[in-house]
């Protein structure tokens, strides 16, 4: 059997796992304890849906864009 993750609450006295496991009653087991990160990572949309509108940078950065983020030389207004 390999290795499982499983969550559990530790009362002070025992763990007291939260999903049920499929393990063999009354076996020894190894278990290594780590405390679970209670903040989740943000995912992108709600980081960009958080910050639309509170960034800023040069009003020509739509038209410009390669030359902001990989330093090629501007284009410049096209005239018609």
């Amino acid at each position: 059997m390999g290795a499982i993750t499983v969550k559990a609450t530790y009362d002070g006295v025992s763990f007291k796992i939260q999903d049920p496991v499929d393990l063999e009653p009354n076996t020894e087991y190894i278990l290594t304890i780590e405390k679970e990160d209670s903040k989740k990572p943000e995912n992108a949309i709600d980081f960009l849906i958080r910050n639309a509108g509170t960034i800023s940078g040069p009003s020509d950065f739509s038209e410009e864009h390669d030359h902001y983020l990989y330093g090629t030389p501007k284009k410049g207004k096209q005239r018609e």
